[in-house]
């Protein structure tokens, strides 16, 4: 495959794009939004600096005049009065609004508070004018005094409001102008965004369209059947990663299709071995030897019964060729086949079948279940002292059927189960021997796994007081599988 000198990413593209527009819509809003605060601090600064001075006039225009009015007719004293608490709180309040209130606006409120001295210094006159014992006219001129300085205190005040309200009605202008300058910014650049949009995704869907149609055209050609169709590199890296995956799926399909072809041969091996396995001469002989053997001792019943099972046995196990055939066989073709072990091993081998009729009429991959039992056999109960019991099971669960072979033989060791785990993965049932034992579970493993086309076959447990088989598949009808397999009614 060539090499790409240069790569461009897809996902690259878009974000660089959607970074710029985001920056080009975000920055205004980001600005106004800013001056928007700022003149909103300021108004909102204004209107406690107004609201202050406000709260600061009746004090000014009428509690200090009629304070000092109830001192002078003696109806109160200076000390019950506070009136001086009362100015020097109007001077502070001054003073401290004074700082806060710009070069502009700030000449009221400082001749405001210079005046409030003047204002005080009247209340010392009065008060100094009571402490002689003046005439009460005197301090009555001295009361005119007041209210006129007072008068001019409180229009000062007014003036600073009004100057106030005037400073934050230009401030609202301003605020309005920045506004309505923002939105026909935010209109031009929105405009502006959308072109550079549409300009972008020409350039895009141009730079990935080429790339793409190739892609097109060698996935038909695999399609067809065409595996050494291949697609050239590409600039793009998405797309670049996905030319690298078709070429790998392509070479992988003709790897794959080899390895079917293998496993289909594979497999009808390990129906041929399992067919032999059942025609064993050695089995044959030992059970024709207790024929003869049953024979000479008259035994009529037992002859018949071992003749019959293993007509029974021979019968289901090449089934006309079938593939498929009922549970009820299954269980039939074991129950034979543990009937002439059982005479052979009297003194060793018991077993049991629990398999109910209820699920005898659905139908399973035949010789399953015989392998199992003969490993059992030969490499549980054989090899233990005394014998041994097997247990064949079967029942449904939901929409599987599960089905055990369990022994109290002798077992397998750690050593024993990775080794028979090893060659069950592999799957090669031809590179197993019967004499190296597990020639029977490998190759039922594989065909459970071809047949039913699943991952996993058998499950095996096994320790010092025995081992279980077991695998679960799905349940088949003879109708699911009268069209497309070959079964035995």
């Amino acid at each position: 495959m060539e090499q790409v000198k240069k790569e461009k990413s897809i996902i690259g593209q878009i974000n660089d794009m959607s970074h710029k527009m985001v920056l080009m819509l975000v920055m205004p809003i980001f600005l106004s939004l800013v001056l928007m605060l700022v003149y909103a601090g300021k108004y909102s600064m204004a209107i406690s600096r107004m609201e202050t001075i406000a709260s600061l006039k009746p004090i000014v225009a009428e509690e200090i005049p009629e304070t000092a009015w109830n001192i002078i007719s003696g109806r109160d004293t200076i000390e019950k009065s506070k009136i001086y608490g009362r100015l020097h709180t109007v001077d502070e309040i001054i003073d401290d609004v004074t700082g806060k209130t710009g070069q502009e606006n700030r000449l009221s409120l400082i001749v405001a508070g210079r005046t409030m001295k003047t204002l005080e210094k009247y209340v010392d006159q009065i008060r100094d004018n009571i402490n002689a014992e003046v005439p009460v006219v005197e301090n009555e001129a001295v009361l005119e005094e007041i209210r006129e300085v007072s008068s001019l205190v409180d229009s000062m005040l007014n003036d600073y409001i009004a100057a106030e309200i005037a400073s934050t009605g230009r401030m609202s202008g301003t605020l309005k102008g920045v506004i309505i300058a923002t939105a026909i910014l935010e209109a031009v650049i929105v405009i502006a965004a959308l072109w550079i949009r549409n300009r972008s995704m020409k350039k895009t869907a141009a730079f990935v369209r080429t790339p793409i149609e190739n892609l097109e055209k060698v996935a038909a050609s695999l399609a067809e059947g065409t595996l050494d169709a291949r697609i050239r590199a590409t600039e793009v890296t998405e797309l670049r990663n996905l030319t690298t995956q078709v070429n790998t799926m392509a070479d992988r399909l003709e790897t794959m299709m080899k390895k079917s072809v293998e496993d289909e041969r594979n497999l009808r091996k390990a129906e041929l071995r399992t067919l032999q396995a059942q025609i064993n001469p050695h089995f044959l002989y030992n059970t024709l030897d207790a024929i003869v053997w049953k024979a000479e001792a008259e035994d009529k019943d037992e002859v018949i019964s071992l003749t019959s099972a293993l007509s029974d046995f021979f019968r289901i196990s090449l089934s006309s060729g079938a593939d498929w055939i009922p549970i009820s066989q299954e269980k039939k073709h074991i129950e034979g086949y543990l009937k002439i072990q059982q005479t052979r091993y009297r003194d060793i081998l018991r077993y049991e079948i629990d398999i109910p009729d209820e699920i005898g009429n659905y139908y399973i991959l035949k010789l399953l279940l015989q392998p199992l039992v003969e490993n059992a056999i030969y490499h549980g109960i054989k090899s233990k002292r005394g014998g041994g019991t097997i247990k064949v099971s079967a029942r449904l669960e939901g929409e599987d059927l599960v089905f055990s072979v369990k022994d109290d033989g002798a077992g397998m060791t750690p050593y024993q189960m990775d080794q028979l785990k090893e060659r069950m993965k592999k799957s090669q049932p031809n590179s197993v021997s019967e004499s190296s034992g597990g020639f029977g579970l490998v190759n039922v493993n594989l065909r459970i796994r071809l047949y039913y086309n699943q991952p996993k076959g058998l499950n095996i447990e096994s320790d010092s007081s025995g081992t279980k088989v077991s695998f679960r598949v799905p349940c088949r009808t003879r109708e699911g599988i009268l069209e497309n397999e070959s079964i035995s009614g």
